[in-house]
């Protein structure tokens, strides 16, 4: 019999137990150790031999409801190379708990993830780093006012885990070298992860900027910190779909995020085609 979520102090803790066995038997074994999430406008990224499986049919994991999230876990190859990617990410801002919004990585570690590759749709605050671009994250801003590890700790995940190098210094060497032999201009910074849904104002972005923050978005921050507290490795990858509010001509949309995101996937794949092999 398969164990049902945990409930500790009333909190109904997402359990990864049913899910993973439903991905080991869908998938078979082995399972990538590496895994993708893409971003908004991104799930058009293309892997070799895919296999899918609906999140839907996976127990404990978040529904998306973001348009250009389009919302199932493949299994397949990318320059040879296996991995699961996620088409799409659930948002706290949709209504979803912490917990239930990283519940996929806990999936993912339980069948043998070790390594987290999370891409994002984000806005640029940097005059530098024009939509279009691509910024590798060295470092992040949780500003959502909240923890994904709060509350009883899952497993064996460690309750403090350090940040220090939350976003891996040699998977970032492998990526900038990757970028470099691909002729791609990436531009590393931080990431500034807020809540949403609604856009920056225009003081907000002159916070961020003041803060340090080169993009803006609202999501990978829970994610990178529980694949850290899992004990996992991490890169990030924002795709800078438009300029933050107030920089811009004219109004922000969600669909000119998924335009432009969809734009830069085949930059992407390039990218990670080039860099996947050695990791």
């Amino acid at each position: 019999m398969i164990a049902g979520p945990a409930v500790t102090n009333g909190a109904r803790t997402p359990d990864p137990t049913a899910a993973a066995a439903i991905v080991r038997d869908h998938f078979g074994a082995p399972l990538p150790p590496i895994a993708l999430i893409l971003g908004s406008g991104m799930s058009g990224l293309e892997l070799d031999d895919p296999r899918s499986v609906r999140y839907s049919d996976l127990p404990g994991w978040p529904r998306v409801s973001v348009a250009g999230h389009a919302g199932e876990l493949v299994h397949g190859l990318l320059a040879g190379v296996p991995v699961l990617s996620l088409r799409g990410r659930a948002h706290m801002y949709e209504g979803h708990r912490p917990a239930d919004v990283v519940a996929p990585l806990r999936v993912l570690h339980a069948v043998g993830v070790r390594v987290l590759i999370a891409t994002n749709a984000a806005g640029s605050l940097d005059p530098l780093l024009p939509p279009g671009h691509l910024m590798l994250i060295a470092d992040h801003m949780n500003l959502m006012a909240r923890s994904p590890l709060a509350g009883p700790v899952a497993g064996s995940e460690s309750r403090w885990p350090d940040l220090k190098d939350c976003y891996d210094p040699e998977l970032r060497k492998i990526i900038r070298e990757a970028a470099r032999e691909e002729g791609i201009a990436l531009r590393e910074g931080v990431y500034a992860g807020v809540l949403g849904p609604s856009y920056e104002t225009p003081a907000e972005v002159r916070m961020l900027r003041v803060l340090g923050a080169q993009a803006v978005g609202m999501s990978t921050v829970p994610e990178a910190i529980t694949a850290r507290a899992l004990g996992m490795r991490v890169a990030g990858i924002s795709c800078i779909t438009n300029r933050a509010s107030g920089a811009g001509a004219g109004p922000l949309a969600h669909d000119e995020v998924i335009e432009v995101g969809g734009a830069l996937t085949p930059t992407l794949t390039r990218l990670l085609a080039r860099a996947l092999p050695h990791i």
